[in-house]
């Protein structure tokens, strides 16, 4: 019987930052979970790119978006949410950051949310309090959970790994506790990050903006395990094998489950 998934993304959350963000759910979950605080995301270390080589499982020479501005793919590339909606299920997404619509078709989502980061306050918690009556109600296939004040009010304001930084991570963390504490039986919860960042910038080819936490709580995951070699296009074959959904022709990553 196939799973159910929650993949919640914390834009610009290192793993050390996720460690040292005081959160005691951060312990928790990776008890609870198989994970990795080394994974590495792809070149360039941008949110629009990186989003597009989670979704598509391709590096971004690949897919074609090298900037967080959207073009048209020369060769589309069948994303996640377009192999999930082609076999049947019922994917949806939460997101506080327009650009991130384009990661799937309108139709073939039954439904999406925008919470604008930059017009909300507290955008993170406006929108995982969204998400959460709408799982437990509609039980979707998949759920695609964005979280983006680490980036905007935390890395970029006041730099990756200030004071203010961890704190907006810690904030993300009770975010990422609700949804967990709310999850119906069946749920796998993915959390993971885009990239890293370091001074107030993120987007060079080093280990700051490189390295990723990506973790995997749920049935099929034991417990307490760690992983090594995982790259941000392992994620939607994961999903795609849990989901019973076959992968996408073009898709490089490597299913961890």
């Amino acid at each position: 019987m196939s799973e159910k998934v929650i993949l919640v993304l914390v834009d610009g959350m290192r793993p050390d930052g996720m460690m040292q963000c005081g959160h005691p759910f951060v312990k928790t979950l990776l008890e609870q979970s198989t994970y990795s605080l080394d994974a590495q995301t792809v070149m360039p270390s941008v949110t629009l790119p990186c989003h597009m080589s989670l979704f598509h499982s391709v590096d971004p020479q690949r897919h074609g978006i090298l900037t967080n501005a959207y073009v048209p793919q020369v060769r589309p590339i069948s994303g996640l949410v377009d192999q999930l909606d082609m076999y049947g299920k019922k994917c949806a997404m939460f997101i506080t950051w327009e650009e991130l619509r384009d990661l799937s078709r309108p139709d073939h989502l039954h439904r999406e949310l925008c919470i604008n980061l930059h017009k909300t306050k507290n955008a993170d918690r406006a929108i995982t309090n969204a998400a959460i009556p709408y799982i437990k109600e509609e039980h979707p296939d998949f759920l695609f959970l964005y979280l983006g004040n680490t980036d905007e009010d935390g890395g970029h304001d006041t730099g990756w790994m200030s004071e203010t930084y961890l704190q907006v991570v810690n904030k993300a963390i009770g975010c990422i506790e609700d949804v967990y504490n709310n999850l119906p039986e069946g749920y796998t919860l993915i959390v993971c990050a885009d990239h890293g960042g370091h001074d107030r910038t993120h987007g060079h080819n080093i280990p700051e903006d490189m390295t990723i936490p990506v973790v995997f709580c749920g049935p099929k995951f034991e417990k307490g395990k760690t992983l090594s070699g995982v790259s941000i296009k392992d994620i939607a074959p994961t999903i795609a094998k849990l989901l019973d959904v076959p992968f996408a022709r073009e898709w490089e990553g490597t299913p961890r489950v």
